[in-house]
């Protein structure tokens, strides 16, 4: 029973080691590849964020997976993630095939329904966004956009201006 709280004082000490080792390592390989590494910007970054993690904690807490090998994996997901990012600033069909495109849900007071069934979205979900906004009448949103990164914009109506934010939402699928 006593494995199951505490297994000895030299897995402890292990994992302090390894901590410190491999958190110093993320960091180092962090701060090399820069702010974008660890960004929200869309499902991709979220994977390799997710991984990272994951990989730490293998590290941490597996015998079986030595120091070297945990600092190799991530820096293998932090150089992917450098290079897949690079080519998506410089070739629009690498960032369309890892990013995808921000959908419409809402022009000018009216649900595009296809879009939010291909996108599963109820309308629930759209006014609570609406209402987050501070915004009590469907009537007064421009637009509702499913965002790349699985938020949710709402966009007030401007009179004296164009959105130009609004160019390259796809309105439906």
């Amino acid at each position: 029973m006593e494995m199951y709280f505490f297994n000895g004082w030299g897995n402890l000490l292990r994992v302090i080691i390894v901590g410190v080792l491999a958190y110093a390592a993320l960091v180092v390989f962090l701060r090399i590849s820069g702010n974008r590494t660890l960004s929200k910007m869309n499902a991709f970054d979220l994977i390799v964020t997710v991984a990272l993690g994951s990989t730490l904690a293998t590290v941490l807490l597996s015998k079986d997976v030595a120091l070297a090998e945990g600092a190799v994996a991530m820096a293998l997901l932090i150089s992917l993630q450098f290079i897949i990012t690079w080519f998506s600033v410089r070739t629009a069909w690498v960032r369309r095939l890892v990013t995808g495109e921000p959908l419409m849900l809402l022009y000018r007071g009216e649900f595009i329904t296809t879009s939010m069934q291909k996108a599963r979205v109820t309308q629930d979900e759209v006014q609570s966004a609406i209402r987050g906004s501070g915004i009590a009448d469907v009537m007064a949103v421009e637009a509702v956009v499913l965002e790349t990164d699985g938020s949710i914009s709402v966009i007030k109506p401007n009179a004296e201006s164009y959105h130009s934010s609004l160019e390259g939402v796809r309105r439906s699928r």
